[in-house]
């Protein structure tokens, strides 16, 4: 992959920094899951999101936001006149991580006037269960990947086929992790690892890094996959990807990969499989492709 990762002039990285209060959320860009929090109130990162972009032209962030409910010192039914999103996309040079980047969009969630005499506003949907909004920004990247748009509408297929078809991917790669059989399983990563670097231009320590962290199901002492249970399917790509998730309301496990593990002595630390899937046109084979 090193020798095939191309390098220009200039290397746009693009960035997703959000920061939250009062609710839990889930964060997509093109449909497809970038973050979720569903154990703290307030939250708040910044993300590198070149791997969600395959293509340069406008390109979709959408947010979901929830009640924050069941948490430590807080359990809220309904989202807050205090609830809001802020999220803010901006754009840097790869080969120039030490300089700041500039600005390209910006979102925060609405809010109403508040006859309350404490608060001048407070969130638009103060009271509601749910609430949904997205955005769009322009992105310009010197990559290209048609892989997606070349891939099946899953909406298409008769559900129990589909279902069966990805039940069966995931018992292989659960299969492959409790063997030990490293290369076979390395061989279902080529599309999704090589369009991913690519879209982050990686250099030779940061695909060593990536490496590593492929080999700790092949490393690490007491390493226990779990039962693929309780799960259900889940689109996202407009339809396109595919992928099983646990069917759990559990903070710790909703909106998680059905495949996952604990790797310490006391069961205790958690690490969940992604793997989203595809249907090239004209085959009938589920492909990884993030």
């Amino acid at each position: 992959m090193l020798k095939t990762i191309k390098h220009y002039e200039y290397e746009p990285l693009y960035f997703l920094t959000y920061v939250q209060n009062s609710c839990y959320s889930e964060i997509l860009v093109n449909d497809r899951p970038l973050k979720k929090n569903f154990t703290e109130v307030a939250d708040g990162q910044t993300i590198r999101i070149n791997n969600y972009i395959f293509k340069s032209g406008l390109q979709k962030v959408t947010f979901r936001l929830y009640p924050a409910s069941k948490g430590k010192d807080f359990d809220h039914h309904t989202l807050t006149g205090q609830t809001d999103m802020k999220i803010e996309i901006s754009e840097s040079d790869n080969k120039k991580r030490n300089q700041p980047g500039k600005k390209i969009a910006d979102y925060v969630t609405q809010t109403i006037a508040n006859s309350n005499a404490y608060e001048e506003k407070e969130f638009i949907a103060t009271g509601k269960t749910y609430y949904e909004a997205s955005f769009t920004f322009e992105a310009k990247v010197p990559y290209e990947f048609n892989s997606l748009e070349k891939g099946q509408d899953l909406r298409q297929w008769n559900p129990e086929k589909l279902e069966e078809k990805v039940v069966d991917f995931y018992k292989n790669q659960l299969t492959l992790l409790k063997e030990k059989k490293l290369e076979e399983y390395f061989s279902y990563l080529d599309l999704r690892e090589k369009e991913t670097r690519q879209s982050l231009y990686f250099n030779k320590k940061e695909l060593q890094q990536i490496l590593d962290l492929y080999l700790d199901p092949f490393t690490i002492p007491n390493y226990q996959m779990q039962p693929l249970e309780n799960y259900k399917l889940k689109l996202y790509g407009d339809g396109r990807i595919v992928c099983l998730e646990l069917n759990s309301l559990d903070n710790d496990f909703r909106g998680e990969s059905a495949l996952w593990v604990k790797f310490d002595d006391n069961g205790e630390i958690d690490d969940f499989f992604k793997f989203y899937l595809y249907i090239p046109q004209g085959e009938d084979e589920l492909v990884m492709i993030r």
